[in-house]
């Protein structure tokens, strides 16, 4: 996208949605950050009056006691530009709704948002899981969700010095990101983290024996 070009789409989303928008350069594109409140406004502006008829994924990231950002990214094959649609929803209440009547492909990407960082879709037309098996617990690509790999076996992602059996021995057991620092889960993760004792070596035969 040209300079020109970019200017071209802030002034326009500016000249729709005013002081609403925030707008931040991106490689290719433009982002555009709106309130939950515009989601499907915005969505359906850059459909209509931008030409950005293909989508092609929605997203969710978790950004902590800042809530959710779901980012939706749009195309135009017509005039060849591409726009990310930001918002974000709060952690306590992560509700939005529905892009799909905006985009009726945005129909799999919701139900996967749903399904990892428990953002909801108002009139979504089929919420259900996706991906995880019947009866998981948990958003996986939440901050917070618990590894249980990293639990059940030793994290191998760093090493301190003496963990080779060479050099200084470890100051301080490096936790696996993922596990809290206490109860259940950190207790399973100590134990994991033990190293195996080794067998005893059998006596030595005396060859003249």
């Amino acid at each position: 996208m040209t300079p020109d070009g970019r200017a071209a789409l802030e002034s326009a989303w500016r000249e729709r949605f005013g002081d609403e928008v925030g707008t931040e350069e991106t490689h290719g594109g433009l982002a555009v950050d709106v309130p939950p409140g515009r989601w499907t406004d915005a969505l359906t502006f850059a459909r209509d009056d931008l030409a950005c008829g293909f989508f092609d994924w929605l997203t969710g990231v978790d950004e902590l006691e800042d809530g959710f950002a779901v980012v939706a990214h749009v195309y135009s094959l017509e005039r060849r530009h591409h726009l990310l649609v930001r918002t974000r929803v709060p952690r306590d209440e992560p509700v939005l709704p529905t892009a799909t009547t905006v985009y009726r492909g945005a129909a799999w990407h919701e139900r996967e948002t749903f399904e990892m960082f428990g953002v909801a879709f108002e009139g979504h037309p089929h919420l259900v899981p996706l991906l995880l098996p019947d009866g998981f617990e948990g958003h996986p690509l939440r901050k917070d969700f618990v590894l249980a790999a990293r639990v059940a076996k030793p994290w191998p992602g760093a090493k301190e010095p003496g963990d080779s059996g060479h050099g200084a021995p470890s100051r301080r057991r490096v936790r696996p990101p993922g596990i809290p620092d206490t109860g259940p889960w950190a207790d399973a993760a100590e134990r994991a983290a033990r190293p195996a004792a080794r067998p005893a070596r059998p006596p030595e035969r005396d060859p003249d024996a």
